[in-house]
């Protein structure tokens, strides 16, 4: 496994997460840093004295950033029903904040502002969170806060990064005890995605997508893109579900796709930016192909493709006239639109 570090976190103040992204020299404008919380009133009640004390451990606020797949190759069912897959995984300026804080007690604490995102056991944060108590043996707890922007089921990898940004900012917290390394053999337990958020910033992803070689140098930083997604989403499930096999691509990922990426993105084919995973979500939401459609005639744009199982659609480069573009597509209710940029890890810093 070559340099394997994280993409994540700013941190610009008290309670302040910033999501400006990679600078243009290839590396990325963001460091962790511990905020110590104090009370800001002029007198305080023996209640606000306790909270001021309770709150003396520093928080870390991390910022998630999310992910999309360069070309995504489905390569066979495997007997255990998943499918292995071939991936070129890119980290993006566009993601989530999450604040943690060691505290006293027996259980975590979790919240988020986004409506609907589970809060109980089952939210990926607070499996991360287990999941390093649990390989670690230290019994740290804490109160995690998610301030999401990431919508779901947009195949950007949300909540996976989320997941990894819990365990980095943890073992941060509880002393270290993990190597990197070891981190991103527990992800694996967690789900498919997450061991990708351990890297510098790009990474050939195969197997269920747990496998993980870290591409060093990562692609480099600064290049543009915009997100158009649907309110409508698709569940993973059902899009592989869809899945026809004789229309899989026949392009080799090995020796075809990956080698052609890493020699520069700006040369690559535009049909060598390939999701096998697009027909079987546009035969499920038609709608989605017709919006692809529909950004292939946008001026600007070098390439446009559907981000893992859907439903966002990315295309990279700016459009020719922003304003016009936006009139055209930020003001429907029924999408979202989000501009970012590639970023990347410097080797040996977080």
């Amino acid at each position: 496994m070559r340099g394997l570090l994280t993409l994540l976190f700013v941190t610009l103040g008290a309670g302040a997460s910033a999501f400006t992204v990679g600078s243009r020299d290839g590396t990325a404008r963001y460091s962790a840093t511990r905020i110590l919380r104090q009370s800001t009133g002029s007198s305080a009640t023996n209640t606000d004295v306790s909270t001021a004390s309770s709150e003396t451990d520093s928080t870390l606020s991390l910022f998630s950033p999310c992910k999309i797949n360069l070309f995504l190759r489905i390569i066979r069912k495997r007997e255990d029903g998943f499918h292995d897959l071939a991936s070129l995984f890119q980290a993006i300026g566009f993601g989530d904040s999450l604040e943690l804080t060691p505290i006293d007690g027996t259980a975590d604490e979790f919240t988020c502002n986004m409506p609907g995102v589970p809060v109980d056991s089952s939210n990926l944060v607070l499996r991360a969170l287990e999941l390093m108590r649990t390989k670690t043996g230290v019994e740290q707890y804490f109160k995690a806060n998610l301030i999401k922007q990431v919508p779901a089921q947009a195949g950007l990898g949300g909540g996976s990064a989320n997941a990894a940004t819990a365990m980095w900012g943890a073992n941060q917290l509880m002393g270290d005890p993990a190597s990197l390394e070891e981190m991103v053999e527990w992800s694996g337990d967690l789900g498919s995605d997450i061991t990708f958020f351990l890297s510098r910033g790009t990474a050939y992803c195969t197997g269920r997508g747990e496998i993980m070689d870290s591409i060093d140098p990562p692609l480099p930083s600064g290049t543009r893109l915009c997100i158009v997604k649907p309110n409508v989403g698709l569940s993973t499930p059902a899009v592989f579900k869809a899945l026809e096999y004789d229309k899989l691509s026949t392009l080799d990922a090995d020796e075809e796709l990956l080698p052609t990426f890493l020699k520069g993105i700006d040369d690559v084919p535009d049909g060598y930016f390939i999701n096998d995973l697009e027909f079987p979500a546009f035969k499920c939401l038609p709608e989605l192909k017709e919006l692809k459609d529909e950004l292939l005639q946008e001026e600007g744009f070098d390439h446009v493709m559907m981000s893992g199982s859907g439903t966002s659609i990315f295309c990279l480069g700016e459009p020719s006239d922003k304003k016009a573009f936006e009139e055209k597509f930020a003001k429907r209710e029924e999408l979202q639109v989000f501009f970012s940029e590639f970023i990347s890890r410097p080797e040996g810093k977080w």
